[in-house]
């Protein structure tokens, strides 16, 4: 009935002024063999899938040449989503769209792009050749460009269902970081700055709602709500009660209430991020409005219900987002169906 957030938002506001040290700019460096030989591998697993394909003809080279440059436009613009879906912790979306550009690229024998596509589509050995590079050049376990790596690696495993490595993942980033933070905690500003320590609890922060998102797919909403409650902490702390963020983790939390049949908690949190959520013209309020209607459901306040949910199908439609307004009337159709039964 209830929709997570989607985190096209949150992956950036959680990280807001934080930059991954040893991250910034390629993934990887370019060391002689190596960590940097998993580029080298796809590159030429790339080269010889290659082979496989003849060139067209140079007269069809010279008609096409437009087409060439469309689909050259097409693929960035697929490889940018796959990119999006990526940061949004969607692999299974981004591996879809991978496909479909790699099937273009390969029509249009663009090299680059092929090249370009298989790194994507193995972001999990890229993730550990990139932490192996950066471990053995001396950087510590607790580092949070680690921390970082680490994070995206439990998400990989938590989308291909393995479940005991993404817990492990999840229980090392999380462990590692209260650790650092406890040990921190009382560090002068002239040797830490408040800033570092404010981004690692964000970066906590971050792991705890990947991993509060992975425990409530996997139905153990109990524990998902300990891990937002203490994400939503660290956000209200950190960003305020009206950060877009911090907006979207109520709204989360609440959805986590309302799963183990805690209404009234569960729509307190809610009407409160709503609020906040018209408040600031959040980017998201559709989806805010979405999770308060199938709350207002649950509690059989279906009147209000519905003027909620015809309120979120607006704002869906005007933010363009298709598969909200689909969900959307189709919960306004459950919600009919509900209310003519009890007439």
């Amino acid at each position: 009935m209830y929709r997570l957030l989607n985190w096209g938002l949150g992956r950036g506001l959680w990280a807001a002024g934080r930059r991954c040290r040893g991250c910034a700019g390629r993934l990887l460096p370019e060391p002689a063999g190596g960590a940097g030989s998993g580029a080298e591998e796809l590159q030429s697993r790339g080269a010889a899938a290659l082979a496989w394909f003849s060139r067209p003809a140079a007269s069809e080279e010279q008609q096409g040449e437009d087409a060439a440059n469309a689909a050259e436009a097409e693929i960035i613009q697929l490889l940018k989503r796959a990119k999006l879906s990526i940061m949004k912790d969607e692999p299974e979306e981004a591996e879809l769209i991978l496909h479909d550009a790699l099937r273009l690229a390969y029509q249009s024998d663009n090299k680059k792009a092929i090249t370009y596509t298989y790194d994507l589509m193995n972001a999990e050995q890229l993730f550990k050749a990139a932490m192996s590079y950066l471990l053995g050049g001396g950087m510590k376990q607790e580092d949070n460009a680690i921390i970082e790596i680490s994070l995206k690696l439990a998400s990989i495993y938590a989308a291909q269902n393995k479940q005991e490595f993404a817990l492990a993942g999840y229980e090392f980033c999380i462990s590692t970081l209260e650790e650092k933070i406890e040990r921190e905690k009382e560090l002068a500003e002239d040797i830490m700055s408040v800033e570092e320590k404010a981004n690692t609890h964000l970066l906590l922060g971050m792991c705890l709602d990947s991993c509060a998102r992975y425990l409530l797919v996997s139905k153990r909403p109990s524990q998902a709500q300990r891990m937002y409650e203490k994400a939503l902490q660290i956000c209200q702390e950190i960003q305020g009660e009206r950060h877009p963020q911090t907006i979207v983790l109520m709204s989360d939390l609440a959805t986590t209430l309302d799963a183990q049949g805690h209404f009234d908690e569960a729509y307190i949190y809610m009407q409160r991020a709503s609020d906040l959520a018209r408040e600031t013209d959040h980017p998201e309020l559709h989806m805010v409005l979405s999770n308060l209607a199938a709350i207002l459901m649950h509690r059989e306040r279906y009147t209000q219900a519905k003027e909620i949910y015809q309120e979120a199908l607006k704002q869906a439609e005007l933010k363009r987002d298709e598969v909200s307004v689909q969900h959307i009337r189709e919960e306004l159709a459950e919600l009919s169906r509900k209310s003519r039964l009890l007439t």
